[in-house]
């Protein structure tokens, strides 16, 4: 059972546990795209309300991901990835009850922090369950996603269209379903035993990892790229360009067409740390291109500036592509074994920080500064793709002289 695009496996746990993130994302994907304008329209809060809300909530929610990946480590990551999945749905049921801010304030932190939980729990199973190419289960994965956050958006859609407050809470509710219908499939998954923990190792050993800390600053810089088109373009294309304002949904079709028609591709032969390091240096010049495509494309006629722009996109989901291949490498390569999930959790700090920060920094840069914001953006990503090889070598040299003293 496997597709051209590759987002088909054979049967047996990679499969399941591709099912499970399809069923999640789908859910998942539903939501995000109308969250939004159902806080907005639904719940009755402002716009500035969301944004402090949601920002409160990312950052609460960053202080789950290491211990909870630790439990998973040393209890088993299938039986906590479960019981972050049902927390999930339960706290996102919780949303139909909010009618003020302080209470969506509370909601949204629990939901970041289980989120954040299930994220850190659900990486030791990725490795446990990757095989001999762990590289292209990771990039079907991550195709499989993006296809179930396309089929959510179409869903989103008719949601939006309605636009009342009983289709918002079916929206929600829908959601937390999908968290517990997740959980079913992971159900089928056979048990991992925690692996073994080397006399000596200390027990949070991912803190005081200096070279994988750095890894995932760099990851986390690289991570803001995912704000360009979600966020930056939209208001870019709307509010600076002579381009139609339909461009703003064709440009989410085709990035998410791209990828998962070729992250499998992209991730071919992304099987070592130094491999990892050129495509991650790759993404950074393909970024910086794709910016400097879409500053040109404020000054343009409308028909001159989507072509522009429709190339920015292509050629920034080429960058993603190499981005995402290189990450997922670095993420699993790089961290010990015995603490997938506790490095998982270090990892995801650098993009939940960045994630929360890119939104301001970006829309500073780019919608402010004009063509030479967005140069000046693409820059930065130049400047960290070129310093990832550096901090790989210094990570792979760490690692073997700490494998070299352990033995």
């Amino acid at each position: 059972m496997v597709g051209r695009a590759g987002v088909l496996l054979e049967r047996g746990p990679r499969r399941t546990l591709a099912v499970a993130s399809f069923v999640n994302m789908t859910g998942s994907g539903v939501f995000m795209v109308s969250a939004g304008l159902f806080y907005t329209r639904s719940v009755g809060l402002s716009v500035a309300q969301v944004g402090l809300g949601m920002g409160v909530g990312g950052l609460v929610g960053l202080l789950s991901g290491i211990p909870v990946g630790h439990l998973a480590d040393r209890r088993g990551p299938r039986e906590v990835y479960l019981a972050t999945l049902t927390v999930q749905g339960a706290v996102m049921a919780t949303l139909v009850l909010v009618r003020s801010f302080w209470l969506f304030v509370v909601a949204v932190s629990l939901m970041q922090l289980a989120g954040s939980a299930s994220q850190a729990a659900r990486g030791p199973l990725v490795r446990g369950f990757a095989g001999p190419r762990p590289a292209r289960f990771r990039a079907h994965l991550r195709a499989t996603v993006n296809l179930a956050a396309a089929s959510g958006a179409v869903f989103a859609a008719l949601v939006v269209q309605l636009d009342s407050r009983a289709a918002y809470l079916c929206l929600v509710l829908g959601n937390a379903l999908s968290f517990l219908a997740a959980a079913a499939v992971v159900r089928r998954l056979p048990r991992l035993a925690p692996v073994a923990v080397p006399s000596g190792t200390g027990r949070w050993t991912a803190l005081k990892d200096g070279p994988y800390l750095l890894v995932t600053a760099l990851d986390g810089v690289m991570s803001m790229q995912g704000t360009v088109l979600v966020f930056v373009m939209p208001l870019w294309i709307v509010g600076h360009t002579h381009a139609p304002r339909w461009l703003v949904g064709a440009t989410v079709l085709l990035n998410t067409a791209l990828v998962v028609a070729f992250q499998v591709r992209a991730g071919r032969g992304v099987d070592t740390g130094a491999a990892a390091a050129v495509v991650w240096r790759r993404s950074g010049w393909a970024f910086l291109a794709a910016m400097a495509l879409a500053g040109v494309s404020g000054g343009m006629p409308g028909w001159a500036a989507a072509a522009l722009l429709l190339s920015a996109t292509a050629v920034h989901t080429l960058g993603e592509l190499w981005q995402a291949a290189g990450s997922f490498e670095l993420r699993y390569r790089l961290a010990p074994a015995h603490a997938q999930g506790q490095y998982s959790g270090v990892f995801r700090l650098g993009s939940g920080l960045a994630g929360v920060v890119a939104p301001s920094l970006l829309g500073l840069l780019c919608l402010s500064g004009g063509e030479l914001g967005w140069l000046a953006a693409g820059g930065v990503f130049v400047a960290v793709g070129s310093a990832v090889p550096f901090a790989v070598r210094w990570a792979e040299r760490t690692g073997a002289r700490e494998a070299a003293a352990a033995g």
